[in-house]
């Protein structure tokens, strides 16, 4: 069974008199361990597949229908805690534009142990400081970005921190929005 499977997906915004289509026919597979890409000119509705896999989207202005499979659970057809309980455990994002990710008035560690320590709440400092300098070293930044505030960061640090961020709780399926 695939860890992901996407059954002919149509994601539709709604407007006052119109459906816009951003995304019509989709249907892809993904097993453990993959890595896939999904490349298209801007505007061609990679964001929004990427929000519809994970149930982002606002259900007042936007219509997915189809089958988005996780483990063969429908994605659509969970409730929403269902869904968020999901999210909590098993499933992560990345978003286009991580410099929102993190709040601008505190250290990029102190955030990476709040983050840590919802998920683990047992866990000792030692443990999460070193957890999070692992994930530093998988996507290739200093110790010393810890002590750093968001603003002290360039851009594609600032990215790098995200995907760190997003692998704390070490999700099965991790999404990256244009992580370059």
């Amino acid at each position: 069974m695939a860890l992901l499977e996407l059954k002919n997906v149509n994601v539709r915004y709604i407007m006052k008199d119109k459906k816009v289509h951003a995304c019509q026919h989709v249907s892809l597979e993904i097993e453990e361990q993959d890595s896939i890409g999904i490349v298209g000119e801007s505007g061609s509705g990679k964001s929004t597949l990427a929000s519809a896999v994970l149930r982002l989207l606002p259900h007042r202005i936007t219509q997915v229908d189809g089958e988005i499979l996780y483990n063969g659970k429908d994605l659509l057809k969970l409730t929403k805690d269902e869904m968020d309980a999901l999210r909590w455990t098993d499933l992560s994002i990345v978003f286009q534009k991580s410099m929102s990710a993190l709040s601008p008035v505190h250290k990029v560690g102190a955030q990476m142990e709040d983050v840590y320590r919802v998920h683990f709440p047992n866990a000792d400092k030692n443990e999460i400081k070193q957890r999070v300098y692992d994930l530093f070293k998988v996507v290739n930044l200093s110790d010393r970005v810890y002590e750093l505030y968001p603003h002290e960061l360039s851009g594609g640090m600032m990215q790098r921190v995200s995907i760190a961020l997003s692998l704390l709780h070490n999700p099965r399926l991790l999404v990256l929005d244009e992580a370059t």
